[in-house]
Formats: C-alpha cells, structure tokens, sequence
C-alpha cells in the first residue's frame, strides 16, 4: 500500500526510498498554477520572482517529502523541528517574495480573503500572537503524538506550519502594499520580538530538559548511537541557533534599506 503523505512508522529506519505521491501533488500543482497565470498575464513577471517562487515549493517539497519528511513524522525530533524551519522561514518567504501583487489581489479576491490578508498584514500584534500560538502548539507533545500518527494528521500540521510562515512573513513582505507595515522599525521590532522572545520557550524547555517529552521519538527505533535524549536537545539547539542567520539577516537588509533611502534625501 501506497502512502501518500509522510506518516510514523514502526519499522526499523532503512534508507530505502519511500513515495509520497501526496507531496508531490501538493508542491507541484501551485508551480504548474503559478506558470500557467503568468504566461497568460500581459505584464511581463520579473524572472527573479520566478525564481523565488518556485524555490519556495522546492523548499516546501524538500521539508514535507522522503527521507527528512519520514524522520520527522517518527523518528526523530530534531528533523521534526527542521521541517518546521525551513516551512515558515524557507519555503513561505519565498513564496511571498515571488508572488506578483496582481496575482496576490486576483487570487486573494477570488477566494474572498482579500480585506482579511490585508487586515492580518497590517495587525503585528495580531501576527505575533498567531505565529506563536502555532509554534508552542504544534509542538505540544500531544499535538505531535497526535498528528503524527495519521497521514492526514502529518499533512495538517505540515500545512498549518506552512500557513504559519505566512503568517509570520506578511507584515514584512506581503505583496499587497497596503498589507504590510510601513514603518521600517516596526518591521524590526516585529521580527524580534515574533522570533526571540516567546520562541526561547520551547526551545530553552526542549535544549535543557533530559527526559524525552516525545513519546512518539523517545520509542522510536533509534537511528545510530543518537538517543532520544540527544536528539530532542539538538531539536531545541536548532530552534533556537537556525532563526539567527534568516531573521537578523532580514532585520540588517530592512536597516540598510532604511538607511540608504535616508541618504538620498539629505
């Protein structure tokens, strides 16, 4: 029998391929939608948005399938915690960043999102809390046990974690100009804030604490020397080491923006 989304195994981990035509489904129709409407559309689309876009569900693809999607749905805590990184700060900027504004008000419009995306965009209190409500949640240890023994659980938390990307990244680069915060600092202390503060939560528990919360890793078959132990402390080393690089370095291209447009006007 098929599976047709990454789900927890008991058998022992072997590296031997497994497909997930799910995953595949679901990162390529978005690609094959997003080149159909821009060849059809009379402005030309930048080929760096292109790019961008399909990057994003490249990154999505690589997250959700075989072999790293398979350790995190049961294996192994620190895959499950990357998954969650590359989908809110990998594939969901991207995306954003790809998308064209008149495909973002076309499709926002058609799905009656529109005034609800821009309202969410402009809210960074609203965002925050949203962000972090889904990163606490989904990992939950009930949450994860739970989800994680289902394909149409793992796909749900997998998508969730995706929306919360979104989430996380429209104040900042919603395509919508009237969707995104203006000020330059608030755009900074948002990100901040969002990711360094309420985030050291659940990262500082799963780095400190010696007793495995998982069930689901802790009684997995162990892959290697790793216990479950080890694993679920380099889960909370990666939490909170791997936002560093993307969040700051976003924080540095909005200040030295800021600051250049600043000198064009003296």
């Amino acid at each position: 029998m098929i599976s047709w989304w990454c789900t927890t195994l008991e058998e022992p981990w072997s590296w031997t391929w497994i497909p997930y035509p799910g995953v595949w489904i679901v990162s390529i129709v978005p690609m094959l939608f997003y080149g159909r409407a821009v060849h059809r559309h009379s402005d030309p689309t930048p080929t760096s948005k292109k790019v961008l876009f399909v990057l994003g569900w490249i990154i999505f693809w690589i997250a959700s399938d075989w072999p790293l999607g398979t350790l995190g749905a049961g294996y192994l805590a620190s895959a499950h915690v990357t998954q969650f990184l590359l989908y809110t700060l990998g594939a969901a900027p991207l995306i954003l960043l790809g998308t064209p504004e008149w495909m973002a008000r076309r499709l926002l419009s058609k799905i009656r999102l529109y005034r609800a995306v821009v309202w969410l965009g402009s809210s960074l209190a609203t965002c925050a809390l949203a962000y972090n409500v889904i990163l606490v949640s989904t990992h939950a240890p009930w949450t994860v046990e739970t989800l994680r023994a289902s394909q149409f659980g793992s796909f749900a938390m997998d998508v969730v974690w995706l929306i919360a990307g979104f989430v996380l990244w429209l104040p900042v680069l919603s395509p919508l100009a009237e969707g995104k915060a203006k000020s330059p600092w608030a755009k900074i202390l948002y990100l901040f804030v969002t990711t360094s503060v309420i985030a050291l939560v659940p990262a500082s528990y799963l780095t400190f604490t010696t007793t495995p919360i998982y069930g689901v890793y802790e009684l997995a078959p162990r892959i290697g020397s790793m216990t479950a132990a080890s694993d679920q402390q380099i889960a909370g080393i990666i939490m909170k080491l791997a936002t560093i690089p993307i969040i700051w370095g976003t924080i540095a291209v909005i200040w030295f923006r800021w600051a250049g447009a600043e000198s064009r006007r003296t």
